[in-house]
């Protein structure tokens, strides 16, 4: 038989059992979506974790009070307590650095924003005009804090976007008049939208001079200082520098936690490209289950065409043509499944990103090749031993169904 006659033969052979067929098809697109989705998802989490973390600036060099024991980054740093403050003037003097291009010191709290009757929570952050560089975000009206002293907190405020439209409606912020904390502050700015960085939506934020900040939440502490290196090149010299300096104010103990936007990153994206790996190889567990059944129905297939199989070779088949057959059969099998499950799994990661715009969950390539592969060669692999069988057979037995 030539290789056309080959395929044509298995091809009848699989559509001229329908339910054989489904069940193998289905059982192999099931492992494939499987793959396709959770792959999908997890990447998803590792390209969002890290375009938040690119979203909050370039050449980013971040102080948290608090000492992290293992030299790497805890959520508890932002918020644990030290034996000395870290102070507007430690930030005035990281400003004068020579890896250091800017310098954003951030004090942050609650508080209640009141205008006209109106009345809502709001997060208020304290900071400096270099702040809006330092994360490169963008005003949507208005003008940002006054570059003045870092001590004085002039009482004005810069509003994010969905805290203005709350607030004032349709109408303009500028100029009115708004109470944060008790005190009465003149609204300057309103903030163009950014969404979520540094683990605060800065949409909802109402920004206010740092001083003004601690004086409303009768604080001495930063919440964490950002300074921006000249360079990418200067980030680790930035860090280096930056340490040294608090060290020696803070009476030679190091009492802070500096770490380095590429370091989270790569951390988050060594974790979570793990995490996704792993998901895909408990979701190919699947398709090994899928290769069994493909052995199983392919056994009975062959204890149900003997008759057939004794015809070919009485016709003088070789036995390598057999196998051809059933291997053949198995392998269109097996990619209709495989096909059939990365259009289901692709279709399911088009309903995730539908639902969450903001979540980019496109499975990567190399899973959906790992995955259409591992699918085909399974029902390859499991197909050997029925066809070895089938090629097995006497001729004479194989006619009288024996």
């Amino acid at each position: 038989m030539r290789g056309w006659d080959i395929l044509d033969f298995a091809r009848r052979a699989a559509t001229g059992s329908p339910l054989r067929t489904l069940l193998m098809t289905l059982a192999m697109a099931i492992g494939v979506a499987a793959v396709v989705v959770l792959t999908a998802l997890g990447d998803g989490a590792r390209r969002y974790v890290v375009d938040q973390f690119s979203s909050i600036g370039t050449n980013l060099v971040i102080v948290l009070p608090g000492r992290s024991q293992t030299g790497g980054f805890s959520p508890a740093n932002a918020v644990s307590t030290t034996p000395r403050d870290l102070t507007i003037d430690d930030a005035q003097a990281i400003t004068r650095l020579a890896a250091v291009a800017q310098v954003a010191p951030l004090a942050v709290g609650l508080s209640e924003v009141a205008v006209a009757g109106r009345l809502r929570e709001a997060m208020v952050l304290g900071t400096s005009r270099s702040y809006l560089a330092v994360r490169r975000l963008a005003l949507a009206q208005g003008q940002f804090l006054p570059d003045e002293d870092w001590g004085r907190g002039s009482a004005v405020t810069v509003l994010g976007a969905a805290l203005a439209r709350e607030l004032f409606g349709q109408g303009s912020a500028l100029g009115r008049t708004v109470r944060i904390g008790g005190r009465r502050l003149r609204v300057i700015g309103v903030m163009a939208p950014a969404g979520q960085g540094l683990g605060m939506n800065a949409d909802e934020l109402a920004i206010v001079p740092v001083a003004l900040a601690q004086a409303m939440f009768d604080s001495n502490t930063l919440f964490r200082v950002l300074i921006e290196a000249r360079s990418r090149d200067a980030i680790p010299a930035a860090k280096r520098q930056a340490t040294a300096l608090l060290k020696a104010r803070h009476d030679g103990e190091e009492d802070v936690t500096v770490i380095t936007q590429d370091a989270v990153l790569a951390t988050f994206d060594r974790v979570l490209l793990a995490l996704t790996a792993v998901v895909a190889a408990i979701a190919a567990i699947s398709l090994a289950v899928a290769g069994i059944l493909v052995m199983n129905v392919m056994l009975v297939a062959v204890a149900q065409r003997t008759g057939e199989i004794g015809l070919l070779k009485a016709l003088g088949a070789p036995a390598a043509t057999i196998r051809a057959v059933f291997l053949t059969e198995a392998a269109l099998l097996s990619l209709a499944g495989a096909l059939l499950g990365y259009v289901v799994g692709q279709a399911g990661a088009w309903v995730i990103r539908l639902l969450y715009p903001q979540f980019p969950a496109w499975p990567p390539l190399w899973a959906v090749a790992a995955a259409l592969g591992t699918a085909i060669g399974t029902g390859l692999l499991f197909g050997v031993m029925p066809a070895r069988r089938a090629a097995r057979l006497e001729p004479v037995a194989a006619l009288s169904r024996r």
